[in-house]
Order: structure tokens, then C-alpha cells, then sequence
């Protein structure tokens, strides 16, 4: 509709059109949209911005969307919508409600999550997840194409780190035992901490890690070694942490077009940038090391290849950008990581800008910000991780007692705890704008009374329960006798195409948290006033099509914030 009412405009005023803004209004007193264009214009003509406001209002005239227009202010001009409009848009309202055609045929591949090998899930990977699979499915609602992908790191100091602490672990009294071989995430984890420990107090060891992270560049994928060797304890804690995170990603509903290793586009991006050290746009620096000079473009320098000739983080990310085009062809690359890396990030685009110019114009990065329990940040370096996983048990053993005494199956109490307590997780990451910190609150995450998940998933189980007692009443849905006036939820209801096409242009999903925050609150307002099934009431039919209305579209938008629809709470 503000599309619709911006063409009105430019018609209306021609090519003395300025840059001005269509609003939802706040206060619908106001009208259902307003618009800046009289005081915009008013400078630029030099007259009384209500004479302007007046003007535009005589040429734009009668039209069916309005059922009127007034000047409000110092020359505001507001629109309020003919009633036929929003319910026609009612009667249309299905599981495709929403989706737009904005983005047809665009072939977009996001990669989010990237939790690394050999450590434990923590809450920022839960962020970039949570992130990722909502705008994935938001650019999917408005017609792309979208290849999802992990990039894991699978090689590199940090796990060389790990394997040496392993290895450290699996010998007793300087000799292997074989009672120590299993690893388990969690040994993977504190092996990390340990390792990195090593490697800045004692020279010896810190050569030591530097070694098996040569052997680990190396290493063939498909050949055995032998089981105590640091490609032996390397290939089987890769596999345990692929395993584990696979079971992650798949409680929180994601599944990924492809997981990409670090060790996959190594080559190719130490290929990339000798090239670019040949062309000029790398140099050497100290100890032989290959160099960006980021000041040049007001950033700072960094490392691309190491003094041991090894390809870094920033190397292995144009490796990858190559990688994916090669393979995807996108028209747009989207990377989802913590905020801490939007300086790297400026440098590492710079740099691609320099090598691959075509890739780094269709490379955009979001920069989400951090998760904070009310004990701290977690750090990894010490071992005294928050790993997602803890916090989603701690949620779901919340969820659990607040539902102990419902009348529900074990295993309706199972399915619940846990698409209640995800569903309250991700709420309270996507609620805020992507680059603000959060500091979780349990107790408000998982209330069933507003600004949550659950409350959420408890309005669209409320508007379900009406759903089935309209059909046990034998009472269908129907618009044909409609009441005099229509309500806010009428309008509501309306505006959900238009907010996820805004979450999708913004890459920013807290705009429909906030819309169905609003129209959950909304429906359970009308739903208090309103008797909704009632045989006696010939407007009884409309308020169950109403109803099925409303529980669709907040359906479609949870689908689209990867929150699951729960017929039972």
C-alpha cells in the first residue's frame, strides 16, 4: 500500500516529486498512512507547506483505496483506506499470504551458524543461526532462490590447538592408552582451552601445535592413518564434532544445502591471493608474511598468508566467495557472523574488491550483536563456555514446570517443552534490531502474557481452539454479512505482505517480531470482547473467517522467524 500510495503521489505532484516518506500512522486517528511530501515540496517551491498539502490532496481527488484524506499538523497529509480494501485483502488470506514476487529468480546463498570444529556450540553460534534461518526464509517467502551453507572451520591454529591438547590427554606416563581414545565434545572443548594455554606460556609446545597444524593442512580426508597420530586424533574429532552439530542444527530446524570446510577453499584462496601479490595488490611484510595495507583505504593491515606460508582466515573467506559463485552463481552473498568481526570483515571486502571485484559487489555482510547471560560473556580461550545447548535446556526446564499441571499427553509435554522453549530462544534474538546486544531473561522469554515466543505460539493455539469449536458448532466461515465497521485486526492483518517485504529489504526480522507481537495483541483484545462462536449471532461466520484469517497470517509470520505453530499448549 505505501508503494501504491507513492505512485498516487508522483502523479499527483509530477516531476516536482522530492524524497519524501509514506508512514504507517501510529495513532489511527490519524488516518491508516501518512506521508511528509507537502513539507518536503513546501521548501523546494518556497510556499506554506498546508497550501502544498492542500493542493496535492485536490489533484489526487476521489480514489477507491481512500475513504478519505485530510491535512493534519503543519502540513502532514493523511490516508485512511476504504474498508472494501482490507477486507478483499481479507478473503485472500492463505498459507501464501505474504509472499512477494520482489526477488524472483534471484539466487541468494546465506551463510550462517559457522560453528567451528573441535569446540562446543555456543550462544553466538545460536545468534547467527537464528538470524540466518529467518532471513533465509524471509528472501525464500519473496521469491529467491536460497542455497543455505555452513562454513566450518575444520583446520587452522585453533584446531591444531585442540588435537595437540588431545593427543597431551591420550598418553599416561609418556606412553599412548588406549583407555583414553573416546573423545566427546565437551573433551574437545576444554582440549581448545588447554591448547591455547600451551601455546602462549611454553615455546616448546607453542612449536609443537605449529607442527600438527602443518600436518593438518595436509591431511587426505579419505585415507586412515594411524589412531594416535595427530592426523588420526585430527579425523576423529572432526567427525565426532560434525555428528554433534548435525543434531543441533536440526532441533533448531535448519538444514543446510551444504557445509563447507575451511579445508576446501584453502588452496584456493592461498591461490587467489599470490596471484594478487604478483598484481600488486598484496606485499610482503615481516617474517615473509603476505600483507593487505588496509590503511591505504582508511582500515588497517592484515595478514592474508602467515610467516610459515599458510593461508589465514582472510585468504580462506576469498577462497570461499569463489567457492560458492563457482558453484551457486548467486546474485547476492549474505554472511552472518557476531558483529566483533565488522572491522575484519571491512578489510577482507576491501581486499576482494581488489581481486574479484564482481563478487565483492554481491557480498553483503550483517553484523549481529552479542548474546549476554546475566552471569557474562562466554569465552571460549578459558573453557568456561555458554554453549547453546545449556541455555536450551535451561529454557526448556522452565517450560516444563510452567506447564506441569496442563492436561496433555508425555508426549504432547515433550513436543511443547521443546518448540515452546526454541521458540522463546529465538524470540528474544530476532526481537531486537541485528546489531544490538541481548541480555536473556529467562523469566520474560517464556511468559505466555506478551513480548515472548510463547505468547506467540499461545495466541495462534488460542484462535485454533476457536477454529475447532466453530466446527464441532457446525458454524463455516463466511463473508457474507460483514458488520457495519471493521476493526484494528481487520487492518492488522493487512499489513503483513508490506512488513515482510520490509524485514526482507532491511535484513532485519525484528520488524515482523514486533508486527505479530502487535497483532497477537490484537487478536486476544478482540478476542476478549467478542463472543466468536455463537449460533445466535448472524455475524458469527464472519468472526470465524476473521479468526482462520488471523491464525493463518501469524502461521505464515512465525513460519518466517523458524518460531513452530502449535495447535496445543
Amino acid at each position: 500500500m505505501r508503494d501504491e500510495i507513492k505512485k498516487i503521489i508522483f502523479k499527483a505532484v509530477r516531476a516536482e516529486a522530492p524524497d519524501f516518506s509514506v508512514d504507517i500512522s501510529d495513532d489511527k486517528s490519524h488516518g491508516d498512512y501518512s506521508t511528509n511530501v507537502a513539507l518536503i515540496l513546501a521548501k523546494k517551491i518556497g510556499k506554506n507547506p498546508r497550501e502544498v498539502a492542500e493542493m496535492i490532496k485536490q489533484k489526487i481527488g476521489e480514489n477507491k483505496l481512500f475513504s478519505k484524506i485530510e491535512i493534519a499538523g503543519p502540513g502532514f497529509i493523511n490516508f485512511f483506506i476504504s474498508e472494501k480494501v482490507f477486507l478483499d485483502s481479507l478473503k485472500k488470506v492463505d498459507d501464501d499470504f505474504g509472499r512477494g514476487k520482489e526477488l524472483k529468480n534471484k539466487k541468494i546463498i546465506i551463510d550462517y551458524t559457522d560453528a567451528n570444529l573441535f569446540k562446543e556450540f555456543h550462544i553466538g553460534h545460536l545468534m547467527s543461526n537464528s538470524v540466518g534461518e529467518s532471513l533465509s526464509r524471509i528472501f525464500e517467502f519473496g521469491g529467491a532462490k536460497v542455497k543455505r551453507v555452513c562454513y566450518q572451520s575444520d583446520i587452522g591454529l585453533n584446531v591444531a590447538k585442540a588435537v595437540w591438547a588431545v593427543i597431551k590427554r591420550s598418553k599416561k606416563d609418556g606412553n599412548f592408552d588406549v583407555s583414553i581414545l573416546p573423545i566427546g565434545i565437551f573433551e574437545l572443548g576444554q582440549a581448545y582451552a588447554e591448547g591455547d594455554l600451551a601455546y602462549k606460556n611454553d615455546e616448546n609446545d607453542k612449536k609443537e601445535i605449529i607442527e600438527i597444524n602443518k600436518k593438518i593442512y595436509n591431511v587426505d580426508l579419505e585415507k586412515k592413518y594411524s589412531t594416535f597420530s595427530a592426523e588420526g586424533r585430527y579425523l576423529e574429532g572432526r567427525e565426532k564434532s560434525l555428528k554433534y552439530l548435525e543434531n543441533i542444527y536440526k532441533k533448531l530446524g535448519t538444514k543446510f544445502d551444504e557445509l563447507i570446510p575451511e579445508s576446501k577453499v584453502v588452496d584456493l584462496g592461498k591461490k587467489i591471493v599470490e596471484k594478487g601479490l604478483r598484481d600488486g595488490i598484496f606485499e610482503k611484510g615481516e617474517n615473509g608474511a603476505v600483507i593487505f595495507r588496509g590503511e591505504r583505504y582508511g582500515l588497517h593491515t592484515r595478514v592474508f598468508i602467515n610467516s610459515e606460508g599458510l593461508p589465514t582466515y582472510e585468504a580462506k573467506d576469498l577462497g570461499l566467495a569463489e567457492f560458492k559463485y563457482k558453484k551457486y552463481k548467486y546474485d547476492r552473498s549474505v554472511v552472518v557472523t557476531a558483529n566483533e568481526q565488522n572491522d575484519y570483515f571491512k578489510v577482507m571486502l576491501c581486499a576482494m574488491d581488489k581481486v574479484a571485484p564482481k563478487l565483492a559487489e554481491r557480498t553483503k555482510h550483517i553484523g549481529h550483536g552479542m548474546m549476554r547471560l546475566p552471569e557474562g560473556k562466554m569465552s571460549s580461550r578459558t573453557g568456561k563456555v555458554i554453549t547453546g545447548e545449556s541455555l536450551i535446556e535451561k529454557v526448556e526446564e522452565l517450560v516444563k514446570e510452567k506447564i506441569k499441571d496442563r492436561e496433555l499427553s508425555k508426549e504432547e509435554k515433550k513436543e511443547i517443552t521443546e518448540k515452546v522453549a526454541i521458540g522463546a530462544i529465538k524470540y528474544s534474538i530476532l526481537k531486537q534490531s541485528i546489531g544490538s546486544d541481548i541480555i536473556y531473561d529467562f523469566d520474560k522469554s517464556i511468559s505466555f502474557e506478551g513480548d515472548s515466543g510463547p505468547y506467540l505460539q499461545y495466541s495462534y493455539t488460542r484462535a485454533e481452539s476457536v477454529l475447532r469449536k466453530a466446527k464441532v458448532e457446525k458454524i463455516k466461515s463466511s463473508f457474507k454479512k460483514i458488520p457495519e465497521e471493521i476493526t484494528e485486526l481487520e487492518k492488522a492483518i493487512y499489513r503483513f505482505p508490506e512488513i515482510v517485504l520490509q524485514a526482507s529489504e532491511n535484513y532485519e526480522p525484528h520488524f515482523l517480531v514486533l508486527y505479530l507481537t502487535e497483532l497477537a495483541g490484537i487478536f486476544n483484545r478482540y478476542y476478549a470482547k467478542n463472543k466468536i462462536v455463537d449460533k445466535g449471532d448472524e455475524f458469527s461466520p464472519y468472526k470465524i473467517a476473521l479468526t482462520n484469517a488471523f491464525a493463518t497470517t501469524m502461521k505464515n509470520g512465525m513460519k518466517l522467524l523458524a518460531i513452530n505453530p502449535l495447535e496445543k499448549m
